[in-house]
């Protein structure tokens, strides 16, 4: 969210007339199937992978990224970041284009700085904006299939195993009692953490 907030702001408060290219590649992973992501970024990190071929022409080994139980799950938690900053981005790009700019003109006027303007005009108007990219993406994130499953499948050793895919390999090994507590796990878990994070950045009159 982070990132895709700092885009944001860059693409606004920089080169006008290539914002919309700029903001078409960047949101081009979120609409690019994940099949073939997740096909390319097997074997951009596998041991002989596109990776490894840099670290390697640098002087570095490079490990099977997706076989080591310490470094598949950072591989599997950059391609969820990857595929879905620029959703973060094209919202909050969204959100500072609604802000007017006679406010930004008025706090120049009155001697506020680019960094008290995002302090006290651009964070306060975009707390709308935020709650909602902060729903969205804890809601993906807590309930993320696609890129363990078809990275890894969970392995090595269950190490990049998500609640959604461990339901659904027990319900594959014929586990249903598990599978069923498991999806009312995350269910509630989804409700629990979406209930805290409207009442922490909803916004107060």
């Amino acid at each position: 969210m982070a990132a895709g907030f700092a885009l944001a702001v860059a693409l606004n408060s920089g080169i006008r007339r290539l914002r919309g290219a700029f903001r078409t590649v960047f949101f081009a992973p979120v609409v690019t199937n994940v099949v073939a992501v997740a096909l390319i970024w097997q074997y951009a990190f596998n041991a002989n992978g596109t990776v490894n071929k840099v670290l390697g022409a640098v002087g570095f080994g490079g490990p099977n990224w997706l076989d080591d139980q310490h470094l598949a799950m950072p591989v599997v938690i950059l391609l969820g970041v990857w595929r879905n900053f620029g959703t973060a981005m094209v919202l909050f790009l969204a959100g500072l284009q609604a802000i007017p700019q006679d406010v930004y003109e008025a706090a120049s006027l009155d001697g506020a700085g680019r960094w008290r303007q995002l302090r006290h005009i651009t964070l306060p108007l975009l707390l709308p904006t935020t709650l909602m990219v902060s729903v969205l993406l804890t809601v993906f994130y807590l309930q993320v299939f696609d890129e363990p499953y078809l990275l890894t499948n969970g392995g090595p050793l269950g190490s990049t195993e998500s609640v959604a895919l461990y339901t659904y390999h027990q319900f594959g090994a014929g586990e249903l009692g598990v599978s069923s507590a498991a999806s009312f796990v995350m269910i509630v878990l989804v409700a629990l953490v979406s209930i805290v994070q409207f009442r922490l950045l909803r916004p107060r009159s």
